[in-house]
């Protein structure tokens, strides 16, 4: 069993590359292991591209592939059974005539579900899970969310000074957070499907949202502008990233700009969440204003909460920060005068 944990977690190590890259789609990673020895490895590179099981079967070296049909394959997520952008990779396991597979947890998504690990049984392969499930499910809780839950994976995110203010009252923008966590911040964008601002934070700073300062994809930009008071000028309707408006006005995709009508009468926030499950939207880095990020508190759709703290900085008049409250801090991180805290809801 220890045995089994330790390839179970090269994995996860493996299957953590594909961040950013491969959704909708899970991040996977797969290790064959013979006699104690690990003859190949592989993971899920590239959304549309081979899976983790091709990719870690494929890289088996000549003077091993006579071992394949004698070795344990470890995989951090079910086997597909199903023909999507790739071909089934339980029947690939099943043509490389590999007799044991360890899996960490099932894959929820309907299209599979149950039916690789029934599909590789069927056809005489042991099958042995789940092996450390809690932590492959953590791995890709963007992937379980919204198949399980079926919204969007939604993460809260903002800069506050040491007394807690998210904005001054000048019209001019308060720079709260150092270079080295704006970056990070980068990172973050980098790693979900979409980003959301609210109106006035739009207005207010002229966003770009993109991955400027990582090396990433620029995600999805969403903003909620339910009289479509944005100016032609603003950043957000360059055309240069997928953009969605929230709006009580006009429905329309243009290509670059998606002009995406909700109705005024029920909860918009919860209506915006259903829309961007119906868009196939996976995850969402909500990053203001302070109304907006209350708005999601106060309605319970958060996953995690991410709190910049500025501890050098105090302004005493301006914007409070939302209040968080039911929640549970999961770790810190400090990056020079600013700490970075993270928080999960207590009550999930």
């Amino acid at each position: 069993m220890v045995a089994n944990e330790i390839y179970m977690h090269r994995c996860f190590e493996l299957a953590s590359l594909g961040e950013g890259k491969v959704a909708p789609n899970p991040m996977v990673g797969a290790v064959l292991v013979y006699n104690d020895r690990i003859i190949g490895e592989g993971y899920h590179m590239q959304y549309g591209q081979a899976h983790a099981e091709v990719n870690c079967i494929n890289s088996v070296g000549e003077q091993d592939k006579h071992l394949v049909e004698r070795s344990t394959l470890f995989v951090s997520l079910e086997p597909c059974a199903h023909f999507g952008k790739t071909p089934p990779c339980a029947d690939f396991v099943i043509k490389n005539k590999i007799p044991f597979v360890v899996i960490a947890c099932r894959d929820s998504y309907e299209e599979v579900d149950g039916k690789g690990i029934e599909k590789l049984r069927a056809a005489g392969i042991k099958v042995v899970l789940p092996i450390l499930e809690k932590e492959g499910m953590e791995l890709n809780r963007r992937f379980f969310t919204f198949h399980k839950k079926q919204r969007p994976y939604i993460i809260l995110k903002w800069a506050e000074t040491a007394d807690k203010k998210i904005a001054g009252n000048g019209p001019s923008r308060l720079l709260i957070s150092n270079e080295i966590t704006n970056r990070e911040v980068h990172k973050w964008r980098s790693q979900e499907a979409a980003i959301l601002v609210g109106t006035n934070t739009a207005l207010r700073d002229n966003p770009a949202l993109t991955t400027r300062l990582w090396p990433g994809t620029d995600p999805v930009r969403m903003v909620i502008d339910k009289e479509l008071k944005l100016p032609s000028t603003s950043h957000l309707l360059d055309g240069s990233v997928k953009t969605i408006l929230f709006n009580s006005l006009r429905h329309e995709d243009t290509g670059g700009l998606f002009y995406y009508k909700i109705l005024t009468q029920g909860e918009f926030i919860k209506q915006m969440i259903s829309a961007a499950y119906q868009l196939q939207i996976q995850s969402i880095l909500v990053e203001g204003g302070a109304r907006l990020l209350q708005s999601f508190l106060d309605g319970n759709y958060w996953d995690e909460a991410r709190i910049l703290r500025n501890s050098e900085l105090e302004i005493t008049e301006g914007l409070a920060s939302p209040t968080l409250f039911d929640a549970e801090k999961s770790g810190s991180q400090a990056i020079l005068n600013d700490t970075i805290s993270y928080y999960r809801p207590a009550s999930k």
